[in-house]
């Protein structure tokens, strides 16, 4: 299972299966979650910019990334 570190409070679908080399280009993406090939906690998403937050599994391509919230800074 492959892991993503949150920056943020969430990451939008599309650019979370770019960053993760799932999907070579936005537009790739986007074709993706529009086609209904990517769940999100085991159900199709088809929102192309659907927020993505720490805790949620997402599977595509044979892969499943789990999300995880960056540790507070400063701790």
């Amino acid at each position: 299972m492959l892991e993503l570190t949150l920056r943020g409070e969430f990451i939008e679908l599309d650019k979370l299966l770019k960053a993760m080399g799932l999907a070579e280009s936005g537009g790739r993406a986007r074709l993706a979650v529009a086609a209904g090939e990517v769940k999100v906690d085991g159900q199709v998403e088809l929102r192309k910019t659907a927020k993505i937050r720490a805790g949620q599994v997402v599977d595509f391509g044979g892969q499943r990334i789990r999300v995880l919230q960056a540790p507070p800074a400063g701790g």
